[in-house]
């Protein structure tokens, strides 16, 4: 027996096009960014996937585009869970700041930590910011002690895995066929735990933004296959435009 899974991350965000830090800060989806997501529904739906529940995380970005995405597949009308767990990493006081002006300021060394290695947190974000989600509604029934104020992918992995052990695998092992829809580090974070990816390994993955991204798992969700749907010269340069963000130049 073998199961399916659908990882995608969201269209490019407003944020994204302007190089911003954007972490947990609900930002909308840039007009290239809703075409992304129309042009995965398209995808997904030429290739005759069909689902039967959604997982994406609290964030807009998220959001709709998997609406976009059910849309074009025709089941707006699909179950559809939205967790925190799934948010992207929490960039604490970096979120808002030029990535490029970043990097001319603290040295693309510097940057290059922030954003790609496993361990190393950003600066924090105090609570009194009134972007701190202690503030914000939608976190009110997340224990205080669980919330961020700035994570490095290592701690967005501590809150990704224990989602998938309790909410995504036993889903996908009683047969139902799930699409997540989330960001670029939490899906990181899954990819690495799916794949057992050692620490450096991670750190050089990149998953482009609006294409899907298909695991074939055995009876016991160990990886089988996992594959794009899109050309290896689409994801390739896709991939090498998000390992460029950050750079002073």
């Amino acid at each position: 027996m073998s199961f399916h899974l659908v990882l995608l991350r969201h269209g490019e965000s407003v944020w994204n096009r302007e190089n911003l830090f954007t972490g947990w800060i609900d930002v909308d989806l840039s007009e290239r960014g809703k075409e992304e997501a129309r042009r995965s529904g398209e995808r997904l739906r030429d290739a005759g996937f069909r689902f039967d529940e959604a997982h994406t995380s609290v964030l807009k970005r998220s959001i709709r585009t998997l609406w976009i995405v059910l849309d074009l597949l025709d089941r707006m009308w699909l179950p559809t869970v939205c967790a925190w767990q799934l948010n992207e990493r929490h960039y604490g006081a970096l979120q808002g700041l030029n990535k490029k002006e970043t990097a001319q300021k603290y040295g693309e060394e510097q940057v290059l930590l922030w954003r790609r290695s496993y361990d190393i947190r950003p600066p924090e974000l105090p609570e009194a910011d009134p972007s701190h989600p202690c503030h914000d509604p939608r976190y009110a029934a997340v224990p205080p002690g669980s919330l961020p104020s700035g994570e490095s992918l290592k701690d967005t992995l501590g809150r990704v895995v224990p989602y998938w052990e309790h909410e995504l695998a036993p889903r996908i092992q009683a047969g139902k066929r799930l699409i997540v829809v989330a960001h670029g580090n939490s899906l990181r974070a899954l990819v690495k735990y799916l794949d057992g990816m050692s620490e450096e390994e991670i750190v050089q993955f990149n998953i482009p933004t609006g294409i899907p991204l298909v695991y074939e798992l055995d009876s016991e969700l160990h990886p089988v296959s996992r594959r794009y749907l899109a050309s290896d010269e689409e994801v390739a340069s896709a991939s090498a435009n998000v390992a460029a963000q950050g750079r002073a130049r």
